[in-house]
Parts: structure tokens; C-alpha cells; sequence
């Protein structure tokens, strides 16, 4: 059985620059390959095999003046983003003819240095290794790691991931035996319901959280006050001009501070509209009064 253990990589700035001469090689063999095939594709030519393909994009891409760079990094990880791309192909044509199970699989498309996500990946043939408390790569140099744990086993390969956040990590795959659980001899039957949220086989009765109910129940003081109180606050009473002509409009302000305080959110937004109602209430007692 295979597991992937995942550390964080803290890489000096000068392997910051070896990992993304890295990144950008295997993008840039990954997006060759895939033109390559597009176009013998739409010129109907035979489709080209894994072998002919690497040679293509790798070997022979190598000694021409455009790709010589391409010798600035492993090879393995230029032969692992080629696997990648076949195994992409492999996984679109199982699932167009059925083979593959579950939702339909898109065809592989190009990759882009603006992708949330670029790795590559290390083989034992790239012979990587765990140097102390490092983490040592081919052509990019010793990685310090923050390790958290220790590995099970030998690992068979080594992914190095960089996030949207700029986030180096080292996915390790081991191989690990299957150990199967202890049995248990004791079993226990739950049974949910109404009145109480679970009941078990043996009795024993769990009460319901009650979350909402409790929210209701208990409900802060404004900022100023530093103590809670657990019934709902008297609504803000607001004083009521003695102007006949101006009731329709006084009444008009007094459901703005009937709000209930339920939440903080709900006390905050009910502060807020009595303020409003308040404010409402002396421009009409100032309009009023500049009327008479």
C-alpha cells in the first residue's frame, strides 16, 4: 500500500531560481509534447509513441539553439512531465470509450507559469536523497525541510509543489505494509430521534444541542457594557413629538425601533436603525417646528 506524506520546504533564493528553471522546462516539455500530437492529429497523420515523442521533445529538442536550456535541469523530471502528459491521453481515452468509471475526462490541455499549482517530480532514478534535516534535489541542491514526522519507509519519489501562495512542499510517496484494525468484540446501536438527539442500545440518552435555541436565549450587551445579559434588550423608546399635523409620520418611526435583538449581528443592525429612527424623529420635530 502506497501513502504520500507532505512537508512544508523553506528553499534559499537561489534554489527558488533553480525550482523555477524547473517548473518552467517540464511546462515548457509538457506543452511541446502535447503540440506535437495535436498536430499529428489534425494533419491525420498516426498517432506517436511515448519513445518517439521523448525523443522529440527532450533529446533532440536539447541540441537545438531554442531548447538548450532544457539541459539546465534533471532529465527525470523532463521524462516525468511527459508521463504525465501520456497518462493524461491514457485516463481521456478510457473514459470517451467507457473503460474509466465516473464523470467524463477532459483532453489535456496546455500549461500555464499563471496555474495556481506547478510541480515536478523526482524518481529514484533522479537519486534524490534525505540528507539530515535536508531534502537533496539534482541540479538544485540541498532543501531544508520542516519535518514533522518520520517517514515509515524508503521513499519511491518525491513531488515538489508550489501554491498559489508561493508555498513550497515536498510530497513524499512510500510503500507501506497494510495493517489491519484490531477487532472490536462491543457494538453499539444508535437510534436518532426527536426528543433526544440520540439514544443508545444500552440506554444512555444524548441531549439535543439546541444551538439555535441558546442563541436566542443569550445575547451580548452593547461594547460599553462589559457584562451579557441573557434576556432580549428593551427596544429603544423613542419619544413622540406633540405635533397633531405630524402623527402619521411619528408613526411611521415607531417600527423602526421594534426590532428585536436576537445575535450581535442582529443588536448591531438594530442599533444602527434606531440611530436612523432617531435621527428621522428630529428632522421632522426640526421641520415641524420651522413649519409653525
Amino acid at each position: 500500500m502506497q501513502l504520500r506524506y507532505s512537508f512544508r520546504l523553506c528553499p534559499t533564493p537561489g534554489q527558488r531560481q533553480a525550482l523555477a528553471r524547473a517548473f518552467g522546462c517540464a511546462r515548457t516539455v509538457f506543452n511541446d509534447g502535447l503540440r506535437a500530437r495535436q498536430q499529428a492529429h489534425a494533419a491525420g497523420l498516426p498517432r506517436i509513441s511515448d519513445g518517439e515523442l521523448s525523443k522529440r521533445v527532450i533529446t533532440q529538442a536539447k541540441n537545438t539553439p531554442e531548447r538548450a536550456w532544457l539541459s539546465e535541469v534533471s532529465a527525470v523530471v523532463l521524462q516525468q512531465a511527459l508521463a504525465d502528459l501520456n497518462t493524461a491521453y491514457r485516463n481521456f481515452f478510457a473514459s470517451i470509450s467507457g473503460k474509466r468509471k465516473g464523470p467524463k475526462i477532459a483532453p489535456p490541455r496546455f500549461r500555464s507559469k499563471k496555474d495556481n499549482r506547478q510541480a515536478i517530480r523526482f524518481t529514484r532514478n533522479a537519486r534524490f536523497s534525505i540528507t539530515g534535516e535536508k531534502l537533496r534535489l539534482p541540479k538544485i541542491g540541498d532543501v531544508p525541510v520542516r519535518w514533522s514526522r518520520t517517514l515509515p519507509s524508503e521513499p519511491s519519489s518525491v513531488t515538489v509543489v508550489k501554491d498559489a501562495a508561493g508555498r513550497y512542499f515536498a510530497s513524499f510517496v512510500v510503500e507501506v505494509t497494510e495493517q489491519p484494525l484490531p477487532p472490536v468484540e462491543t457494538e453499539t446501536g444508535i437510534d436518532l430521534g426527536l426528543g433526544h438527539f440520540a439514544v443508545l442500545s444500552n440506554g444512555q440518552k444524548i441531549d439535543s444541542p439546541r444551538f439555535l435555541r441558546r442563541a436566542e436565549n443569550t445575547t451580548c450587551a452593547p461594547s460599553s457594557a462589559p457584562s451579557c445579559t441573557s434576556t432580549a434588550l428593551a427596544p429603544l423608546a423613542l419619544p413622540a413629538p406633540r405635533l397633531p399635523a405630524l402623527g402619521h409620520r411619528v408613526q411611521l418611526l415607531r417600527p423602526l425601533a421594534e426590532v428585536r435583538r436576537i445575535h450581535p449581528a442582529g443588536r448591531k443592525r438594530s442599533i444602527v436603525t434606531d440611530t436612523l429612527g432617531l435621527l428621522l424623529a428630529v428632522l421632522v420635530t426640526a421641520a415641524s417646528a420651522v413649519t409653525a
